[in-house]
């Protein structure tokens, strides 16, 4: 890994993460709630959430577009699977709360006429793979 970038996670990483009912009434993160992809007006990072790494392969040039589905899931849907080596999941950055350790996914979608920035929180019952 070259130096300075972030580290590679795997699904394992992402079950280790606190579930979202955890986090407690207070916490300055409690405010997010994206249990599918919501749009947010830019990337968020510091100081309320640090980066944890990302679950991009930068041995893979041309990661895959499909999306993997379970039980009638979209794209947005609260209960889609969260699926590490699927998109959008493989082109995200894995953020935590810094405060109560929560995990959140994060990328840009850049279409033909807009950047639109999204935010998911990590269900780790809801993560697929190895």
């Amino acid at each position: 890994m070259p130096a300075g970038a972030p580290r590679r996670l795997t699904a394992d990483d992402l079950r280790r993460l606190p579930q979202p009912t955890a986090t407690p009434a207070g916490c300055a993160c409690a405010h997010l709630k994206c249990p599918g992809w919501e749009s947010v007006a830019a990337p968020l990072g510091e100081p309320l959430l640090q980066r944890l790494g990302t679950l991009r392969d930068p041995e893979e040039a041309d990661p895959t577009v499909q999306e993997l589905h379970a039980d009638g899931s979209r794209y947005e849907s609260a209960h889609a699977p969260i699926a590490p080596a699927w998109f959008p999941y493989n082109r995200c950055e894995v953020w935590t709360c810094r405060t109560c350790g929560r995990g959140f996914l994060q990328y840009t979608e850049f279409g033909g006429y807009y950047v639109d920035h999204r935010l998911r929180e990590v269900d780790p019952a809801r993560v697929l793979g190895a």
